[in-house]
Parts: C-alpha cells; structure tokens; sequence
C-alpha cells in the first residue's frame, strides 16, 4: 500500500491476489466491505481513534461505526507526521491538523475509485452515481452495489489525478458530536494498553536506577533479592539495576531486597538552586533574536512608565496514570517489542540499536498509552527495557514503579523570564522586551529545527503575540541544565511562555488601572478571532459582576498550536493563602470542530492538568536526587477539587488547529491573574505560594 497523503509519496492503488481494495497507505476494503483505516497517529485520550475515523468515514461516504482501526506499523515513509519533521509521532496537538487534508483526500480517493468501478459495470456515466452509507446507488435506475461488491474492480481503477472535497456544508459526520469509539473497551475493561501486553512465558521486571543523575552501580549483593519467591534473575547494567521474576509483587520484593551501593558521579551535589543561578546569570546577556518589530529601544527611552518582572516555572513530571512500562522479547534472530509510543518508528530503531540487529528484524507492537503528555516521545523506556531483555530467555516486560518513574522521567524544562514594558501617557504598551534562558528539547529531538539558536517550540506563545505591539523585541537563550534531563510536556514551550506574556499583559493592565478584559480588547483590533473568543470568555463567566471577599476572575488569551482560546479563571483564596479554583470558562475557536465532544473533552481535561501544575506541579533536586516520590509528595488536583469548566465553541470554516494542549498553557496565567484579582498580590513564580496568600492577622 502507497501513501498519496504527502507530497514526497506516490498514489497508487495495489490490488492483492485476495482483491483487497488498497488505494494508499491508510484504507483497506475487503471482498466483505470490511473498512479497516491504518491508524497512522496513536490514542492517549485524546480522541484521535474517533476524529480522524470521522475524517475519512465523511468523504467515503459511510458511518463512523463502519470504521474499524488498526495500529500502523513503523515506518516513517509512510507514516511520518508532515508537521513534525516527517517523524512519525503523534505530538505538539498536530494530529487533527496533520491529518485534516490527507485522510479526508484518502477517504474521497477510495470513494471517486469505487463510483467509477460502478459506474463501469453498470457502462453509466460517474456524474449519475452517488456514494451513501457504504454503497454506490445508479440513481436513474436505482441499482446499488455494496463497496465490498466493488472493491476487486476498484483496485484495478486508476487513482485519480484530482480530488474534490466536499464543502462544509455537505459534511455529515465532520462538525457532529459523535460518541467516541474506543469508550466501550475502556469501560467494559477489553481496551489493550502497553501495560496490559502479556506474550506466552512473559516474566515481569522492575528496576532501580541510579538515583543521582549521571550515576553508577558500584557493587550489587543479590543474595536475599534471589531468596525471594518468585524472583528468577537479577540483572546488573551500568546505571540500573533489575529484578526479573514470575510477577510484580515478587519483582518487588527483591527490588527491596537488594544492597546496592552507588557511585554518584559529578552531579552529586545538584540542586535546582544552583540550575536556577546559572539560567538567572545567562538572561543577563543578550540572547538569540526570535522576533524584532520596531525600534524596543527608542520607544522604553520615551515612555511614560516603565514597568519589569521576573518570571520562573519549574522542572515538572509528567506523571501519567500508565507508568513507564516495555514489554520485550530478544531472540538471536529477531525481537519483538510490546509498547505505547508517541513515536513507533523511534521506538523500533531504539530496540535495534540496543540488540545490534538489523531495523526490518525489530516488531513492534503499538498499544493505547495510558496519558502521554510527551512522555511517550522519548524512547529512553524501550532502550532501557531492552537492555535488560537481552539478559533474559523469553519475554520479560520491564514495570516502572511510580516512585521511579517520577524520579526518573524526563522533565519539562526550568525557565527564567526576564521582561519588561514601556507604557504611553494612557497605559497602552509602547515597547515590548522579553528574554528567556531554558532548555531546547527541539535541538536534542529534532536537530534540523533547532537553527541559529532557536527552535519554534521554545519560543511560541512567546513571539507572534495576538496584540498589536509597536515595538517589540523577544530573545531567547539555550541554557541545558546539567544533569537532569529535559522533555516535551503538556503544551509545550506555551506552558512556559504565556503564562510569562498573560500574566504580565494582565501587569500592565493593573499599571494602567484598566479593567483586564477591557486592556486585552484594546490590543486586539488586528486580532479579530482572538477579540472574538475573549470577549465570549468574559461574557458567559460573568466578567465585571461583584464577587465575595477573596474571590476574584483572571483572564488570559492565547493563539497557539493553530487555537484561539480565552479562559476566565474564578479562584477563591482562603485567609490561610490556600487556593481553589472555583470555576472555568471557556472560549475557542479552534477552526473546524471535527468533534465537539472531543474539543470540550481536552479543554477539560488540559485545564485539570495546568491547574494541577499551577498549585502543586514542582521538581526539585537536592543532592543530585529528585526530592518527589510519589502523589504524596508530587500532588494532583484531586475531584474534590475541580472546579465547573464551561467550554464554548465558536463556528468556523478554518482548517482545525490543534486542542491537546491549549488549555494547560491558557488556565495558569488565567489563574494567576484571578489570585491578584483576589487578593492584590502578584506570583511570578509557579506552583502557587500559599504563605505569600496568607491574609494578615
């Protein structure tokens, strides 16, 4: 099967002996009408296995119930992600734009391919033929064939050379709020996760990595580990250590039992203090220019006010309910790998580096992923995994205890903002100036993108502002931390940097004595969808209605990731400085809502996560260790806490933009900004300080 979704692949249809129908990479159909799309992205909650079905069900004219999936094998040539790079990995809420064009063209391929095949049996003009629900009707004659009945003539049809879409108007699925389709497994418990993978004779491990940074196994006595019932093997790498057994709780238990003694290396005195000082000194310098408008310079120099902060976000896990988890099976002639991955090809070169065998002997068997948040971009699990199956006979999936996945994850990046503005006689700003020192996970993923000292993760959300800023001037510096490794997480570089550009527009507005909203709209007049979707925000949260003592609205509005989205935060602050998040409001315009539901559903679920990260989220390292364990040490937001979240979509035409990941860049500014609202005090440094809360005696 050839690929017509990208420019670089041919488009060809492949008939096999059995007259499988297989116009391009991603549609089969077989003599028994069977649709089967190859599921080219991964699911991890976010909707993908429902909306992109949609996509392809709309244009072949059949139900989303008609669909069913499989998971696509590695192969980047014909899987690769045109928005990120050609890797094929499911990230960066690319997935619905990635594929908005390519599958509704697959799905209108195989359609235009099997009305023609009709059409030539019947020996009538295509124009009289229609598609509908799985079948092409003869209208004049009413005469219809099933696909299935047509997909051996269709194979042979050539591909066409154009392709017409249907209008969206004409959509019957695209624009619906359709049940997702992977809910029932979910629920009734058949859904197949990494971590449910269990091949014949597989043997469970865990392990206990170095726990500075960097370290070494000095010396391992197993003898009480191996005494334990149940336990078949320990295994000793370079900086870990594994206990191979029939199940979790005996892998456990002789984890435990172990005496291992540690050579720390150079970073055995890290702290984040120290990481901390070195991005505070970098900012003192000038940094790589990622956006200059006008003169920033002339215009502070006559302003009328000048105003300055300093920002800071720390390291954060990404603490998903699956942990880290590989099943592996090495065999001198092969391997097979278990695993849910954000990227599958990454994933099957990580396993054939480790074995030393050859890329097309490595299989790997995708799996849905229990939370990704850019975790599963990585592939340090799949190599350590195989490390430690090449030691065993058989199968052996490797289990990350939560401790030592939070301890051992790889980090969203510690940030430190320096930024200023120049206000006119009026408040209005008149000179933008930001700089920022942090880590590039671009330069490290994906090299080509990193150029000139910049990389487009790092800096959105921090460049192309929605407001009109005369003179503005953004820089950028790469400062890795030593040590500790650094990750894509949930929304991204916008995680760091609209809450840095919310927060301190909302400064600006406080300077000014302006109401917020009213600041924001005044900004917005060559913004037209942004000013839509704040003044939406503001209207159904009740923006300017009075509010009890300590209770206060914050706003913030954002266009990142191809989405407009306002959220209106209502934070109570209790007189001991504790804070809850009482209400969200929402308003996006995210271009064309492929499925409503599944865009209310991850502007709920992002909030929940920023929020979480907003009061609680924080790593921090002392002696070259991670300092949190677990949920005890590293909190999420419990149900008891979540606040009511209304979502409100805004009709549009535009091509969809990405919904992953918006809200958790939007709400911890939008927080933030209500915690001043509520009690005058203004935080420049994430999690929430609750003693700087405190109301005084």
């Amino acid at each position: 099967m050839l690929s017509l979704s990208l420019p670089s692949q041919s488009a060809e249809a492949e008939a096999s002996d059995t007259g499988v129908f297989a116009p391009n990479a991603f549609i089969r159909i077989d003599g028994d009408g069977q649709i089967v799309l190859t599921m080219p992205y991964v699911e991890m909650g976010q909707g993908d296995y429902t909306a992109i079905p949609m996509l392809i069900a709309e244009e072949l004219e059949v139900g989303l119930n008609q669909v069913r999936l499989e998971h696509a094998p590695p192969d980047e040539k014909l899987y690769g992600n045109p928005l990120i790079g050609g890797v094929q990995a499911t990230g960066g809420s690319t997935a619905i734009p990635a594929a908005w064009e390519p599958m509704r063209r697959a799905g209108a391929t195989a359609r235009t391919m099997l009305v023609s095949a009709a059409a030539k049996r019947w020996n009538v003009d295509p124009k009289s033929c229609r598609a509908y629900g799985g079948e092409v009707l003869d209208a004049p004659t009413g005469r219809r064939l099933r696909y299935g009945e047509l997909a051996a003539d269709a194979a042979t049809m050539p591909v066409p050379a154009s392709i017409v879409l249907k209008r969206q108007g004409d959509f019957n699925l695209i624009g619906t709020p359709a049940k997702r389709l992977d809910t029932p497994a979910k629920v009734n418990g058949s859904a197949v996760y990494g971590i449910d993978a269990r091949p014949p004779g597989v043997k469970i491990a865990t392990l206990a990595q170095s726990p500075v940074f960097g370290g070494r196994v000095k010396s391992v006595d197993d003898a009480a580990a191996m005494a334990v019932k149940g336990v078949r093997q320990v295994v000793r790498l370079d900086d870990a250590v594994a206990v191979v057994a029939d199940h979790m709780g005996a892998a456990k238990k002789g984890l435990a039992a172990l005496a291992i003694e540690w050579d720390n290396g150079h970073h055995a005195k890290l702290d984040t203090h120290q990481i901390a000082g070195e991005l505070e000194k970098a900012t003192l310098n000038p940094g790589a220019v990622a956006q200059n408008i006008g003169d920033v310079e002339m215009a502070m120099a006559g302003a009328a006010a000048k105003i300055e902060a300093i920002y800071q976000v720390p390291f954060l896990a990404h603490a998903t309910m699956e942990p880290m988890n590989c099943t592996v099976h090495v065999r001198p002639d092969g391997c097979e790998v278990w695993v849910g991955s954000q990227v599958l090809a990454r994933a099957q070169a990580a396993a054939a580096k480790v074995t030393g065998l050859p890329l097309e002997k490595v299989v790997v068997h995708n799996h849905l992923i229990g939370g990704g948040f850019g975790r599963r971009l990585e592939i340090d699990g799949v190599a350590r995994a195989a490390e430690i199956a090449k030691h065993v006979d058989g199968p052996v999936k490797v289990v990350w205890t939560r401790e030592e996945d939070i301890q051992h994850d790889m980090y969203r990046p510690y940030w430190f903002d320096r930024i200023s503005a120049g206000l006119d006689e009026k408040g209005m700003p008149v000179a933008w100036n930001h700089r920022f020192a942090g880590s590039s996970i671009l330069a490290r993923f994906l090299p080509p993108a990193f150029n000139n000292g910049l990389d487009p993760d790092s800096t959105e959300g921090a460049i192309d502002l929605v407001y009109a800023l005369p003179n503005m001037r953004v820089e950028y510096l790469r400062v890795e931390p030593p040590g500790i490794p650094t990750a894509f997480w949930r929304s991204v570089g916008p995680s760091h940097n609209v809450f840095v550009t919310e927060s301190f527009i909302d400064e600006l507005a406080a300077a000014a004595k302006q109401d917020a909203v009213a600041y924001r709209g005044a900004l917005l007049d060559k913004s037209p969808r942004a000013r839509a979707v704040l003044e939406l925000a503001a209207e159904k949260a009740g923006w300017g209605q009075p509010l009890p003592e300590r209770v206060g609205r914050g706003v913030a509005v954002q266009f990142v990731f191809g989405t407009y989205l306002a959220l209106v935060a209502e934070v109570e602050v209790s007189k001991g400085g504790a804070v809850r998040v009482r209400r969200v409001v929402g308003a996006v315009d995210c271009g064309v809502a492929v499925n409503p539901n599944i865009v209310q559903a991850q502007v709920e679920g992002a909030v929940v996560f920023g929020i979480t990260a907003a009061l609680y989220g924080e790593i921090t390292l002392k002696d070259g260790r991670v300092e949190q364990a677990n949920f005890d040490s590293y909190q999420m937001l419990r149900i008891s806490e979540a606040p009511a979240i209304e979502v409100h979509i805004v009709q549009s035409s535009e091509p969809p933009g990405g919904m992953g990941e918006p809200g958790t860049s939007a709400i911890v500014p939008a927080v933030a900004n209500a915690i001043f609202a509520a009690t005058g005090k203004r935080l420049r440094k994430m999690p929430v300080d609750a003693n700087a809360l405190k109301q005084p005696a």
